[in-house]
């Protein structure tokens, strides 16, 4: 009896702690935009935040199927139409690539555990002064020497 009583203390306890982690996991990420990003200037984004935090992948499929099948560009829902508003600038100006760990789509992607492959391809940085150098020491930290699409076709993009 005395067993059942400290082991269902021992469940209470840690169920206790799982909950305080949590509910300060989820202070920690309640805004979901980086400081220092123009995202964090601005009150919502291209839909309203839920919705987003939803459905950005259909949004981003949806747009990648129009321009590439239909030859149809626009930004309201590009990959680099994010690109540009989420990532932010380290204080000598350069930028930080996107999809590192402690970045906008980075954290939340290993937040959820959801691999992230779309910087395999696409630029992690805003085009523009330092956003080649940015992509390369992105691809570095990763472990490649250059993004897996230039080593493929032997050129640099």
């Amino acid at each position: 009896m005395a067993k059942a009583v400290v082991r269902a203390g021992l469940v209470a306890v840690g169920l206790a702690w799982a909950l305080i982690a949590q509910v300060a996991l989820a202070a920690e990420m309640k805004t979901y935009v980086v400081a220092g990003s123009q995202a964090a200037t601005l009150d919502s984004c291209v839909e309203p935040t839920d919705i987003m935090r939803r459905k950005h992948m259909e949004f981003i499929q949806h747009q990648r199927d129009k321009t590439v099948h239909g030859g149809i560009r626009s930004s309201k829902h590009s990959l680099s139409g994010c690109v540009d508003c989420h990532v932010r600038d380290e204080p000598d100006g350069e930028a930080v690539p996107i999809h590192q760990k402690q970045e906008f789509c980075g954290a939340c992607h290993a937040f959820t555990a959801v691999n992230l492959n779309c910087f395999d391809c696409h630029a992690a940085v805003p085009k523009g002064p330092g956003a080649a150098l940015a992509s390369k020491a992105a691809y570095q930290a990763v472990g490649l020497e250059q993004s897996p699409r230039a080593v493929s076709d032997g050129k640099e993009h």
